[in-house]
């Protein structure tokens, strides 16, 4: 028996729980369907060790602002994952966990038909909050690599203890394959890290975190239609720092004065040897431009407002390269682990609506697809940089529960209408 409703948010993360908060408090009947548990990601999906990159003080969801008492600290996996599931609670979300949707498909009578490992579902809506990373990318060259070798993606790496003894190669060098790559220096294990072209960002700077600065600045608040290069933007990598330990920079160059090894983009790998291009110096180069430049950023805004704050020194690199070397043997460098930190693609093959590029990705405008009653939230740059972050999450589920509000109002009237 097919059960009929008005809205169906598929997915249970912040995202989900978000919307879910407004239409309860809107009186709009729904469900929230999660594969697995509520949240489950910030319990599964980190390392022992995670911790936000974005400081507590941010963690806003609708109805629920951090109140832990350390609003400039950063909350641990495990702190996060209790964090919300204190969320979830506070409102009663309707949730139904352990529900797999299936399949997503035009209802013949309007609206979707919403299959489930728990029946079917008919709704007039529906809200994919799933996020945008489903399936974790590693090269096709991986399957070269010997039988010996340990294999992981940043994903499902846990600690330094959990992996083999031996050094260890982390490819990639985004938020999480900097703060792996971290962990294990940390630990004592002789570190290799492929570089990327990911951008940093200095932790603190003239006196404050410099995520307060671009907070106060609006740098979060800019639609992605009006950055550079548009629509585009949603492609570009986050900035690499930590909140371990309170927060602090994560400085590669300085991790290679103390024998981290770093190389290139990693390329492939044939007999017992990773290829890697030679960029090593222009990667750190082109990561030191962009903070530095978020600095300039923060100075103009500090002068334009006349704000009373600490001059500071710049940065200046502490290590340089002497050779760009594009070839390690793994086994000659002890080399028993390899980490694979170079993204996840997005997986909507369940979704049978032509709403989707040609890239797989959900076309749309602040959420709201082509398809009437079909919308997307919890996406990176769904609509700014911060929708993201937990506070940007929560306008970004206001806006879509006023426009899901909006409709259904209109289908309620469109139906008196009829009957009348």
């Amino acid at each position: 028996m097919t059960r009929r409703i008005p809205v169906v948010i598929v997915g249970g993360g912040q995202a989900g729980l978000s919307l879910s908060w407004h239409l309860v408090q809107r009186g709009v009947e729904h469900v929230v369907l999660e594969r697995e548990e509520v949240v489950h990601e910030w319990r599964d999906g980190r390392w022992d060790a995670f911790t936000l990159v974005t400081p507590n003080f941010q963690c806003r969801l609708p109805g629920y602002a951090y109140d832990l008492g350390d609003p400039d600290g950063f909350m641990t996996r495990d702190e996060v994952h209790a964090w919300l599931r204190g969320y979830a609670a506070s409102f009663d979300a309707p949730v139904l966990e352990r529900v797999e949707v299936t399949r997503l498909s035009p209802h013949v009578d309007g609206g979707y038909l919403v299959q489930t490992s728990d029946g079917d579902w008919h709704a007039e809506a529906v809200v994919i909050a799933t996020g945008g990373y489903h399936q974790p990318v590693v090269p096709a060259f991986a399957e070269r690599l010997p039988a010996s070798v340990h294999q992981v993606h940043s994903s499902a790496y846990r600690s330094a203890d959990a992996l083999p003894e031996g050094a260890v190669l982390v490819v990639g060098s985004g938020q999480s394959g900097a703060q792996i790559a971290e962990d294990l220096h940390l630990a004592g294990r002789a570190v290799h890290l492929a570089l990327g072209d990911a951008p940093r960002c200095a932790r603190f700077y003239r006196g404050r975190d410099c995520i307060a600065w671009l907070e106060d600045m609006g740098v979060y608040d800019i639609p992605v239609g009006e950055q550079a290069g548009g629509l585009a933007k949603r492609e570009s990598t986050n900035h690499y720092m930590t909140g371990r330990d309170g927060g602090r920079d994560i400085d590669l160059r300085r991790f290679a004065s103390e024998g981290m090894r770093l190389w290139g983009r990693a390329t492939g790998f044939d007999d017992g040897v990773m290829a890697f291009t030679p960029t090593v110096e222009a990667s750190l180069d082109r990561a030191d431009s962009v903070m530095e430049s978020i600095k300039d950023d923060i100075d103009r805004h500090i002068e334009r407002r006349g704000i009373a704050a600490p001059v500071e020194d710049r940065y200046r690199p502490v290590w340089r390269p002497e050779r760009e070397e594009t070839a390690l043997d793994l086994d000659a460098e002890g080399i028993t682990s390899v980490v694979w930190s170079i993204g996840y693609r997005a997986d909507y093959h369940w979704i049978d609506v032509g709403v989707f590029d040609g890239r797989g990705h959900p076309t749309h405008h602040r959420g709201v697809t082509s398809a009437s009653g079909l919308y997307f939230l919890g996406l990176p740059w769904l609509h700014t940089w911060g929708s993201g972050r937990f506070a940007a999450i929560a306008r970004d589920a206001q806006h879509l529960a006023d426009v899901i509000g909006s409709e259904q109002l209109l289908a309620t009237v469109e139906a008196e209408g009829v009957a009348g």
